[in-house]
């Protein structure tokens, strides 16, 4: 990337940046005869909020964005030019959208609200937009943003939901209640419940079940432990209810499904 000189235009409402021939930045909505796409490509989609709709940025493989503000701006990357540079494919979750953080935001307003001007003005924007793209890559690898998780919940309620998570993924193995993480991470009942349905598509409790499950069910396969010490390790204080829930998860009992990853 940036080897090519940069170009822009002016469309209607809409602005474009050529950074390359992998990359165009667009500012804006408008008509876009005329302006340099490149191949398969990748979109950022940066919502700087309107109408009390929480800042976004959103990423995926096609224009299907809702929205037709002229308060958005775009990053149009190639594919192959965004594994190069440490990006992935999108998920699902990044259709949906992440909180636009308050680093990302200066960025993308630095590139918006460009007051160079003459030959100073492409070069500028065409480093901001490159110093986006980048910045969204190394967070999104990271696991720095949040995901949107609903238009009820705020930004710093979806970050509490997130350490709501990350206490599950790492004290699973602990006997915890819906009151002592949502204490823990500063959310009512309320909240935790409903807001964590709706960020990770399931319950505390089956989170919780999923990963003792996962642990339980390796274990069984890897040690000679007895499948009621196996249970009790991982949260279960009997066997009959550890029994039932792997049951339920994997189809056969415990007993079972040692036997038969020996067999094989």
């Amino acid at each position: 990337m940036g080897q090519a000189l940069p170009a822009a235009g002016a469309a209607d409402s809409m602005e474009w940046i050529e950074v390359s021939p992998e990359m165009t930045a667009v500012i804006g909505r408008g008509p876009r005869a005329g302006v340099p796409m490149p191949h398969d490509p990748i979109i950022f989609q940066f919502d700087f909020g309107r109408a009390g709709a929480q800042p976004a940025v959103r990423i995926g493989a096609s224009e299907g964005f809702d929205g037709d503000d002229a308060d958005l701006l775009f990053l149009f990357v190639a594919r192959d030019a965004l594994l190069r540079v440490g990006g992935r494919n999108p998920h699902e979750e990044d259709r949906h959208g992440y909180h636009l953080p308050s680093e990302l935001r200066a960025i993308a307003l630095a590139l918006r609200d460009c007051r160079a001007t003459g030959a100073a003005r492409p070069v500028y924007r065409l480093a901001k937009s490159l110093e986006l793209l980048c910045e969204t890559v190394r967070m999104l690898s990271l696991g720095a943003l949040v995901p949107l998780a609903g238009a009820a919940l705020s930004f710093a309620d979806t970050r509490r939901l997130m350490a709501a998570r990350t206490m599950i993924d790492e004290r699973w193995h602990e006997k915890l209640t819906l009151d002592m993480i949502g204490r823990a991470c500063g959310l009512n009942r309320a909240k935790l419940t409903s807001g964590f349905k709706d960020a990770f598509a399931c319950t505390i409790a089956e989170a919780l079940a999923e990963r003792r499950l996962g642990q339980a069910s390796r274990m069984l396969l890897t040690t000679d432990k007895p499948v009621s010490s196996i249970g009790y390790e991982n949260g279960y204080l009997n066997n009959a209810s550890f029994a039932r829930a792997f049951s339920r998860r994997f189809g056969r009992s415990p007993s079972d499904y040692r036997a038969c990853g020996a067999a094989a």
